[in-house]
């Protein structure tokens, strides 16, 4: 990965109530790097709190004594912005958790949707196994 500036780095409490609140400051960082304004009040709001709610929910089964962190960096050209959530859950295959929603055999289903929205809604989504989990966003600007 090309050199990048770590724009934010905070840690969180495993309690869905903190979701808004890193939302906005990693909408901060999208706004800093003029990325398109759809992207910053639409598409990274809800692929982030798509991705915050499954490490909280999920990777940490909401247990008060796990914590997710979050980082935030910009590439050296100041033309992406690379978001990692981090879990300490036990993990997930990307491929086989995400399903196409739009799909007659999944359409009716309330779960499963949160991988398939982020990877429509930002340029890359991946994940990584490290000690915890980590799901990286990558948003383009441009």
């Amino acid at each position: 990965m090309p050199k990048m500036r770590v724009a934010l780095e905070i840690e969180i409490p495993s309690d869905v109530h903190e979701i808004e609140r890193v939302v906005e400051l990693v909408q901060q960082e999208c706004r800093q790097l003029k990325i398109e304004p759809e992207k910053c009040a639409l598409n990274v709001p809800v692929a982030l709190t798509e991705a915050l709610s499954n490490a909280i929910l999920r990777g940490n089964l909401e247990d008060s004594s796990k914590c997710v962190r979050i980082r935030a960096s910009v590439s050296k050209a100041g033309d992406k912005l690379v978001v990692d959530v981090i879990d300490e859950g036990a993990g997930f295959d990307l491929s086989s958790s995400t399903l196409n929603c739009t799909t007659p055999e999944n359409i009716l289903r309330e779960d499963g949707r949160g991988l398939y929205l982020m990877q429509c809604l930002v340029d890359r989504v991946e994940q990584f196994v490290d000690g915890g989990n980590t799901v990286r966003l990558t948003v383009q600007r441009g």
